[in-house]
């Protein structure tokens, strides 16, 4: 043991030193921007980066890397201001069991704002998250660019955005904003495949209140123009807008419990006690015998999944359309249905919108598709025409026809025109289609088809009323039923309501082996 020079006391031992220093660094990198600062953060409501980390990554799995890391600028005296860590907190951890990596933007650190040094943070778990094929999850709270770092912060943007699109069908991407999200920083999260918003403390837009102002002199608050339920509602960006933080994250572990690792792999299977031949009756019932009248389409849906459970994706969004995820008999399935309980559940720009995304997600990663028909055909109107009803509608129609999973469909009642064809029909290469007794499968309904078909014959008819009503009731015996498709082949088999559960699964089941490729091509030209 070596001795100090005035004898009184040994020197530290060189690893004791060592240790020391970096003991005294962990503990200030995990300070973030000190005390005064993470009470602030709490008193708006909102939790730290690593906080939000502990409760979404099982107990004791997170790994952090990089936590050493610090800014480069040195204009505008930022030399004197370095924080270790820089304002972003990257790492690995496992959410229930799986590997997951991910990276929490941290507030406190320069009101989260980021620079190139922070931006390679992100690229780096990005990176690692591609070459072992695991989800990627971003916890959004900042201010955006750091202004003092210039077009590196604005690169190091771009090389984030760059990992997105690569990603992106690869392994699945998850972002919530869970604060600021303004300017150039709202593009990861519009890249990724699903975004989370927490009402009342986070919010996303281009330009926020001020320029809109001093541009347009219009005035508008920040939650008005980019809160989480004007983008749950309004502009569809948002695809869940929960409580509060602890919920956003119990909302992601759930919405990656559906997910496979990467798409390469299966959705996992979770075991229920829900039996796969569980009948119910009350379906026999639930569709009502009045063509025109509404129900609600999760009626069916919920009577039909694994313990009644459907997670919905943009609830609040083209509520004429619906869709989630489910599980029969285990398997995660994606659910896409129309909604006759809000506009007839006809098809419009939005609902087209909606629904493409969403099947084209599950198609990416293996998830089987379910569909469940009610359609009497698109939405009406000049504003639908002048904004791209056609080209919006084809979304749909390209995203189903392209897609290879497992698909399985039921059409509960209306089915008409172009509509019927673009609901996952045995046309656009849907595996198995059902129908149930009350279906109506045909060019146009009754009324419409009767005005074109009978014209001359009403024109003639003494009591053209009278008329009217046989000419309805004949076409409606002859083709608003699902018997003359099913002659067609069109239809697999028409099939008692009660049992769908049971025909789904073993559909599902005989299809677990589906393979399907497409054309090989660099990629195809989706009507954007």
């Amino acid at each position: 043991m070596s001795t100090a020079p005035n004898g009184n006391a040994p020197a530290p031992a060189p690893a004791t030193a060592a240790l020391a220093r970096l003991a005294d660094m962990e503990a200030r990198a995990l300070e973030g921007g000190g005390a005064a600062r993470v009470e602030r953060q709490h008193a708006a409501g909102k939790l730290t980066a690593r906080e939000r980390i502990e409760l979404l990554c099982d107990a004791g799995t997170f790994v952090e890397l990089d936590k050493f890391v610090t800014h480069r600028c040195a204009d505008f005296n930022m030399q004197e201001q370095k924080i270790l860590g820089d304002g972003v907190v990257t790492g690995y951890g496992e959410i229930d069991g799986r590997l997951t990596y991910l990276f929490a933007q941290d507030f406190t650190v320069f009101g989260g704002s980021l620079s190139g040094a922070y931006a390679t943070k992100i690229c780096k778990v990005m990176d690692l998250a591609m070459k072992v094929g695991a989800p990627v999850v971003g916890l959004n709270d900042s201010g955006g660019a750091r202004i003092q770092e210039g077009v590196v912060s604005l690169a190091g943007y771009a090389d984030i955005f760059t990992r997105n699109v690569l990603s992106s069908g690869v392994i699945p991407q998850i972002s919530a904003i869970m604060g600021p999200c303004a300017g150039g920083a709202v593009y990861s999260p519009a890249m990724t495949d699903f975004i989370l918003m927490v009402e009342g403390t986070s919010y996303m837009f281009i330009t926020g209140p001020d320029v809109i102002k001093t541009v347009t002199q219009q005035e508008v608050s920040k939650e008005a123009l980019g809160g989480a339920h004007t983008h749950a509602a309004r502009s569809g960006v948002c695809h869940l807008a929960v409580a509060d933080e602890r919920a956003c994250l119990e909302a992601i572990r759930e919405l990656l419990s559906f997910m496979p690792q990467n798409n390469m792999e299966d959705p996992p299977v979770r075991p229920t006690r829900d039996r796969a031949d569980r009948a119910d009756p009350a379906l026999d019932t639930v569709i009502p015998p009045e063509p025109n009248k509404p129900y609600d389409m999760r009626d069916v849906i919920t009577k039909v999944v694994d313990d009644g459970k459907l997670v919905e994706i943009q609830p609040e969004y083209a509520q004429n359309m619906l869709v989630g995820f489910a599980r029969l008999d285990g398997q995660a399935v994606g659910v896409v249905a129309n909604q006759p309980a809000h506009l007839a559940g006809c098809l419009d720009i939005n609902a087209s919108i909606k629904a493409a995304r969403f099947v084209r997600f599950c198609d990416c990663f293996n998830i089987p598709l379910v569909t469940f028909v009610d359609v009497p055909g698109f939405l009406p109107g000049t504003d639908q025409e002048y904004g791209g009803i056609i080209k919006h509608g084809a979304k749909l129609l390209y995203a189903f026809t392209e897609a290879t999973v497992p698909k399985v469909t039921v059409i509960t009642r209306k089915a008409y025109g172009g509509a019927y064809d673009v609901m996952a029909s045995k046309h656009i290469r849907a595996d198995i289609n059902y129908a149930y007794p009350t279906a109506e499968i045909a060019v146009m309904g009754p009324d419409g088809a009767v005005n074109i078909v009978f014209r001359d014959q009403l024109a003639a008819a003494a009591d053209p009323d009278a008329a009217r009503k046989a000419y309805i009731a004949e076409y409606r015996e002859k083709f608003a039923n699902p018997y003359n498709a099913a002659e067609l082949g069109y239809i697999d088999e028409v099939i008692h309501p009660r049992e769908t559960r049971h025909k789904l699964i073993r559909a599902l089941k005989m299809l677990k082996n589906k393979r399907q490729e497409n054309p090989p091509k660099k990629h195809g030209n989706i009507p954007l």
